[in-house]
């Protein structure tokens, strides 16, 4: 009997493995993303079809930017926010993914999905946003070629361009000219912090949790000395979101936005 299990179990080991191998040659290649930046994503195309499917049609709002064009303060929330051992880890944070494995496996669901950037934007490029885990080991394992290929500097450049920022708006730079009428490089702390809350949640955010995720944000920015205590008291008292030399628009609505074709990438 005893001989049966051990021969069972080197089977379905063998299976197990030969499927993985399968799965991993099935895998997309990801060694051009090292000079070229994608004309358009997975997530891209799911959003376009479901607006179409509601009878919307929005207009795709990106503008592709040099990662050294982006705010500072920007990367710095999003670090904060999303991923602080995103310089550090290899594309996976084995303790943020086996704390969220506990907790959804305590809650009975699929959930927390303890995604570092890299896996974000393994998820973006590739596959689709459900929560099963076939999904996810599929996007644990496109993140580690992104790493493997790929400096961190470029996986964080092209996530800050095709990262989801409300409907169709697409990276940072369509994000800051959207809600706050400038372009990516010229964002305050707390611009950034407020567009670090949305990521969450981008097309459907809730003033209240909005509000909260952007102060604990600020928070953080204080605790490590980016902000000083002054300017922290006047961030975390301010509407969400404020354009200059205009009143504070609540949750914006991203469909009533145009960006012109020549500033729209395709």
């Amino acid at each position: 009997m005893k001989r049966v299990l051990l021969k069972a179990g080197a089977a379905i080991f063998l299976l197990i493995l030969g499927w993985t191998v399968y799965e991993y040659a099935l895998l997309p290649e990801v060694s051009s993303l090292e000079t070229e930046d994608p004309a358009t994503t997975a997530l891209m195309r799911l959003r376009d079809q479901e607006y179409l499917e509601n009878g919307r049609r929005l207009p795709r709002q990106q503008i592709w930017v040099p990662y050294d064009t982006v705010s500072e303060h920007l990367k710095k929330a999003i670090l904060i926010g999303e991923d602080a051992a995103f310089f550090f880890h290899k594309g996976v944070d084995l303790l943020e993914l086996r704390e969220a494995l506990k907790e959804d496996w305590e809650k009975g669901k699929f959930k927390r999905g303890g995604s570092t950037i890299t896996m974000q934007l393994a998820r973006n490029l590739y596959l689709d946003p459900s929560k099963s885990p076939l999904r996810k080991l599929k996007e644990i394992a496109i993140a580690w070629k992104l790493e493997r290929r790929l400096s961190k500097k470029r996986i964080f450049e092209l996530y800050l361009n095709v990262v989801e920022w409300g409907s169709n708006i697409y990276g940072a730079e369509a994000a800051a000219r959207y809600y706050f009428s400038k372009p990516a490089f010229a964002l305050s702390p707390l611009e950034a912090a407020t567009l670090t809350a949305l990521l969450p949640n981008p097309r459907n955010p809730r003033e209240k949790a909005l509000l909260y995720r952007r102060n604990l944000i600020l928070t953080r920015m204080a605790e490590i000395g980016y902000i000083g205590e002054e300017e922290f008291k006047h961030a975390k008292d301010e509407p969400l979101f404020e354009k200059e030399g205009g009143s504070p628009d609540l949750l914006l609505r991203p469909d009533k936005a145009v960006v012109s074709p020549a500033e729209s990438r395709p």
